[in-house]
């Protein structure tokens, strides 16, 4: 379940990129950021998980379900050249998958990441 290193953002340079010129939407469980880079040959992804979080365990926790939450949309991202960062708020460990994946996707939908879908069974 681990995404190829070639799509993982590492520089620090990249993250105040997305910081200062993208644009980001806040939710109850995550903190979505975005910035479209046609100059990417693919989708940079961001994962952030502070101590606030939690204990190491449950910050790998977290990650492994944004990993599983963005895998399983990862086929309805609209424009696939951009940096994406996702950011865990301090009670995220608190809510379910299901709460997750509903709050990521209506932060997704907000910033125009996910592609419009006749499918009524999303979230």
């Amino acid at each position: 379940m681990r995404f190829p290193r070639k799509h993982t953002m590492s520089k620090r340079a990249d993250f105040q990129k997305v910081r200062e010129t993208g644009r980001s939407s806040a939710g109850r469980f995550v903190v979505l950021s975005t910035l479209e880079d046609h100059s990417l040959p693919h989708t940079m992804w961001a994962f952030i998980t502070t101590r606030k979080a939690g204990k190491a365990h449950d910050r790998v926790l977290i990650r492994r379900r944004f990993r599983a939450i963005l895998q399983k949309h990862l086929a309805q991202v609209a424009d696939p050249l951009r940096y994406i960062v996702v950011i865990a708020r301090y009670n995220t460990i608190q809510a379910s998958f299901e709460d997750l994946e509903k709050d990521w996707y209506r932060q997704a939908k907000r910033l125009k990441i996910i592609a419009p879908v006749a499918d009524l069974t999303s979230p």
